[in-house]
């Protein structure tokens, strides 16, 4: 497929380019300093990037003490960024570059603007640190309050202050500020301001010099602040060239976007680097509408749109085809990283066993009741169920497990569900349900009681139904509490039997999951040992079965009724569900940011433990196929069932469904604007 279509394009989206610049440095040689930010601006151009940050005072150099105040370094500074200016004026990227600038008999240290030859704007740097090794006062005065207009390089009535944001006018998600160094250690920060008045993209040009522990430090400010002020923050820090009198350099260059850590740098490397990424500026932009909180400081302060002056710019925009420079998790709701991945499927673990755990003293439930089918969700509920019962101290066959095989039941997960009760220590019985249900569809006269294939909605319901009646009853009779074997991802796409079927239950303790993430999980209680060689045996087998209702009896051909087949693969569905759900983003987006994830097997990191076999690739017109369907399914046909779930714990930040929690939508609506999104922006 060509790829000349706007779709193509990460400007279509609300991405921006940016890149944290470590030029190599020196010790007061400006004409050397301003070669090699004009080098790092030529690889910025050919990389696409939209803005690049240099170092504090990379041009005139940051350590070089009481010669910020001799005249000829000051004037060299000058000339250096008119140099910067003429060299930079037909390269795509706005710079951020640090300088040493007098304004009325004072002197400021500086992040100067540049743009196709023009200097946007000057900001000074507001918190000078005067403390241990520092001695910024001796040299700097602040830049807090200050306004008006200054002379630069040669350009006259250049905006300076520290009430700047620089706006482009043809990319609206193009809108950033700059602080330096120092400013973001304060308790709040210059950019926090900046945020709430709009700026999208915060950076921070810094010396910084290296002790140990301190990468760690910045790292710390730097998600706090992209968190707190939900923007994306890009620091760049001095690194190889600088003088070492006294100190030394690492060249830490890290990019953040909401909390999260999109790209950081080698550190101590004698090479310039150019540390690119691409932040989501539309994701931003979302976060910030459905967070009061974030507004209503903004209110409180007094910060509005207008508290800042907008320097205006044309980015002129091709939007064409330069990749993406991100890396977009194939399964949001898992990470892909190892220690990530333990830490946060512990947590969802626990989190399902200590929900469960208090509703069953809350309901002073002398049993729990469950229905074992041998497939994924039943499992995770069974053996999420045990480890409740444990935590409180009763014996687990306090838990009755029942199978109940119907129509299409295989030898398969009917025997493993009774592996997995008799491994697990529960009370397991089996209820045939099969004359019940030819019973009630001899009394619906329905066309399979006369012996007539038909395997019909209501045919597969009877069974659904008939299971959750026996168990409800089974609770009244044990005094029991029925748990819900439902996940996120059914109720979702709206895959469950509404009322006396699967959607309900006395606790629902898997709908805060994904079914992705319970295959993550149920590999982590094997990999972890949470359960003995037996259990992990049969956890094991369940896990490498394909995904069936076995509502259905076998074709001719032996094949067995699949899920995914119908609604899709989860994988796909749940990459769906975590982006429309948690931040809202528009299909053609969703689709755009599934085809990066999706695309070829080899590109990007498979998280731990997910098996090679089942690795595979889905191209546009897949993901095409499969979100028209989701979009459906999950706008038109399916919130009457979320809008009447039982109760049950939230687990991941990416979202629940339920009606007290996350999301709250009209049972009667309509796909329609989402489908018609989809079809007016892709290929």
């Amino acid at each position: 497929m060509a790829k000349t279509h706007r779709f193509f394009s990460h400007h279509a989206h609300e991405f921006l380019r940016v890149a944290a610049c470590t030029p190599v440095a020196t010790v007061g040689d400006i004409a050397a300093n301003a070669a090699a930010a004009i080098a790092l601006a030529r690889r910025g151009h050919d990389d696409a990037c939209d803005l690049l940050v240099y170092p504090e005072l990379n041009i005139s150099s940051y350590a070089i003490d009481d010669l910020h105040l001799q005249d000829a370094i000051q004037r060299a500074t000058d000339a250096a960024l008119a140099e910067v200016a003429a060299a930079t004026a037909k390269l795509r990227p706005v710079l951020l570059v640090g300088a040493a600038i007098p304004r009325d008999g004072r002197l400021y240290n500086c992040a100067v603007a540049i743009y196709r030859g023009r200097i946007l704007g000057v900001v000074p740097k507001t918190f000078l640190p005067n403390y241990r090794e520092y001695y910024e006062k001796r040299w700097f005065v602040s830049g807090d309050g200050t306004s008006g207009t200054i002379d630069v390089a040669g350009q006259t009535g250049v905006p300076f202050g520290d009430d700047l944001i620089f706006a482009a006018s043809d990319l609206p998600h193009f809108i950033f500020h700059a602080e330096i160094c120092e400013d973001f250690w304060g308790p709040i920060p210059p950019s926090t301001y900046a945020a709430m008045a709009g700026a999208l993209v915060c950076c921070n040009l810094s010396a910084s010099n290296v002790v140990i522990g301190k990468s760690r430090q910045r790292m710390l400010l730097s998600a706090a602040q992209s968190d707190r002020a939900i923007c994306a923050y890009v620091f760049s820090a001095a690194g190889p060239g600088e003088s070492t009198t006294d100190l030394a350099w690492d060249g830490q260059g890290m990019i953040h976007e909401l909390g999260e850590l999109i790209a950081e740098s080698a550190r101590f490397e004698g090479d310039p680097e150019l540390l690119v990424a691409d932040v989501d500026c539309g994701r931003l932009r979302l976060e910030r509408m459905r967070n009061g909180t974030f507004n209503d400081t903004a209110r409180f302060a007094g910060v509005e749109p207008a508290s800042f002056r907008r320097i205006g710019f044309e980015a002129k925009p091709d939007f064409a085809d330069v990749g993406l420079k991100r890396d977009i998790r194939r399964f949001p709701f898992v990470p892909n990283t190892p220690a990530k991945l333990d830490a946060d499927c512990y947590e969802a673990f626990n989190i399902q066993v200590s929900a469960l755990a208090q509703r069953i003293v809350a309901a002073k439930a002398e049993r729990l009741v469950i229905g074992v089918s041998g497939g994924l969700d039943s499992t995770h509920a069974l053996i999420v169920a045990a480890k409740a019962m444990d935590r409180l101290g009763r014996p687990r066959d306090a838990i009755l497990g029942y199978t109940m095989p119907g129509f299409a039941t295989s030898d398969g997960t009917k025997g493993n569900a009774w592996a997995l009760m008799r491994a697990i220590g529960v009370a397991g019985d089996e209820i045939d349900i099969r004359p019940a249900a030819e019973q009630m569809l001899k009394a619906m006269d329905h066309p399979f009681a006369d012996g007539k294939p038909v395997y019909d909605v209501t045919f597969e319901n009877v069974q659904a139904g008939l299971r959750t009646d026996y168990l409800f009853r089974l609770a009244n009779q044990h005094n029991g509490l029925v748990v819900g074997t439902g996940d996120l991802s059914e109720l979702a796409l709206g895959w469950c039997t509404y009322g006396v079927g699967d959607q309900m239950s006395h606790y629902a303790v898997n709908a805060g999951v994904p079914k992705t993430l319970i295959q993550f999980l149920i590999r982590w209680c094997i990999r972890t040992d949470q359960y003995d060689a037996e259990t992990d045996r049969v956890l094991q087998a369940i896990l490498d079965q394909e995904i069936s209702p076995e509502l259905v009896p076998a074709g001719k051909d032996g094949a067995m009724q699949s899920t995914e087949d119908k609604v899709g693969p989860y994988a796909l569905n749940d990459f769906f569900a975590h982006y429309i759900v948690r931040h809202g983003m528009a299909p053609s987006k969703v689709a755009f940011l599934a085809l990066k994830a999706w695309e070829a097997v080899s590109r990007g990191r498979w998280p731990r433990d997910f098996p090679a076999s089942a690795r595979t690739a889905y191209d546009l017109s897949t993901i095409r196929f499969w979100l028209e369907k989701f979009l459906f399914r999950f706008f038109t046909i399916s919130q009457f069932k979320r809008s009447a779930i039982p109760n049950g714990p939230k687990v991941s930040a990416g979202g629940s469904l339920s009606p007290r929690g996350d999301w709250r939508a009209p049972s009667d609506g309509t796909a329609k604007p989402f489908l018609d999104e989809l079809k007016a922006n892709l290929p």
